[in-house]
C-alpha cells in the first residue's frame, strides 16, 4: 500500500465513466452519440491530468458486464476504442504516457488483440504519466483468475497454500506493479464500484459526481482531487491528534 503524493495530492486517480447513453436520451440522441462524446471526454480529462502532474490515471472504458448491451452498441464501442488507439496513440507517446490495458482479452474481435498490443509495446518504454485502459475488465473475474493461479501451483506440488498472503496474491493481478487508487471517482451520479477493481480499491476514497461523464471537465476533477487532499486517510490504523495526546480512529 502506497500513500500518495505530496500535499494530500493522490498518485492514482481511477474513473468510473458513466452516463454516456443517459446524457444522449437526455437530449433525443442515440445513445451510440454519448459514447462519442465520452471519448472527447476522456481526451479531455487525460490531458488535464497529466497537465496536474498526475502519476496514474485509470479509466473504466468497458466492463465484462457490458456484454449484455444492444450488439450494435457494443460495436460501436469497440469501433470507438479502435479510433482512439489509431488516432490518439501518437499523441500519448508524444507525451511520454505510458499505455497499459487491463482485462480480459479472450473474446475480443480478433483485431483488437493486436491494437492493445501495440499501444503497450510502443509506450512500454514511456516514464511519464501511466494511463490504464480498463477494458473488458471485471474485478470479480479478475480475483477468480488469481485464484484459479495459485490453486494450480498449490495442485501441482509447486506452492505451499500457505505461503499465498495478500502481497503474494497481487502478483496475479492485472494491475501488478501499479499502486492502488487513492482516489476513485464515479460520474453520472450512482454510489457502487461496479465491479471495478474491487481488491485495489479496499481503502480508496470515493467521490460520486452528479454530471454524466460527457459533462464532466478539467474543473471537476481538479475539484474532486481537492475534496480528497481535504480527507483523513487511516488505512484502519488510530491517528495521533496533534497537540493533544489522544487518538481517534
Amino acid at each position: 500500500m502506497e500513500a500518495e503524493g505530496p500535499a494530500g495530492f493522490p498518485r492514482h486517480v481511477a474513473i468510473i465513466m458513466d452516463g454516456n447513453g443517459r446524457w444522449a436520451t437526455e437530449r433525443g440522441l442515440p445513445r451510440v452519440r454519448g459514447h462519442h462524446h465520452g471519448v472527447e471526454a476522456v481526451r479531455r480529462v487525460a490531458r488535464a491530468a497529466r497537465d496536474m502532474g498526475l502519476q496514474y490515471l485509470t479509466l473504466y472504458s468497458f466492463s465484462t458486464e457490458n456484454w449484455s448491451r444492444p450488439q450494435s452498441e457494443v460495436g460501436e464501442l469497440f469501433s470507438l476504442l479502435r479510433t482512439f488507439i489509431r488516432r490518439d496513440l501518437a499523441e500519448l507517446h508524444a507525451a511520454n504516457v505510458r499505455v497499459r490495458i487491463i482485462g480480459e482479452r479472450a473474446g475480443l474481435p480478433p483485431d483488437i488483440g493486436p491494437l492493445l498490443v501495440e499501444a503497450e509495446e510502443r509506450t512500454a518504454r514511456n516514464t511519464g504519466q501511466n494511463l490504464i485502459i480498463a477494458f473488458n475488465y471485471g474485478a470479480r473475474g479478475e480475483i477468480a483468475s488469481a485464484a484459479r493461479h495459485f490453486a494450480r501451483l498449490a495442485a501441482a506440488g509447486r506452492l505451499d497454500p500457505d505461503a499465498i498472503d495478500p502481497a503474494l496474491f497481487e502478483t496475479a493481478l492485472d494491475t501488478y506493479g501499479i499502486p492502488d487508487p487513492d482516489l476513485v471517482i464515479r460520474t453520472s451520479g450512482e454510489q457502487r464500484l461496479s465491479n471495478f477493481l474491487l481488491w485495489q480499491c479496499a481503502y480508496s476514497e470515493l467521490i460520486f459526481v452528479e454530471k454524466y461523464w460527457p459533462d464532466f471537465r478539467e474543473s471537476d476533477l481538479a475539484a474532486a482531487i481537492e475534496q480528497f487532499g481535504r480527507r483523513k486517510r487511516r488505512f484502519g490504523a488510530v491517528v495521533e491528534m496533534v497537540g493533544s495526546g489522544s487518538a481517534y480512529s
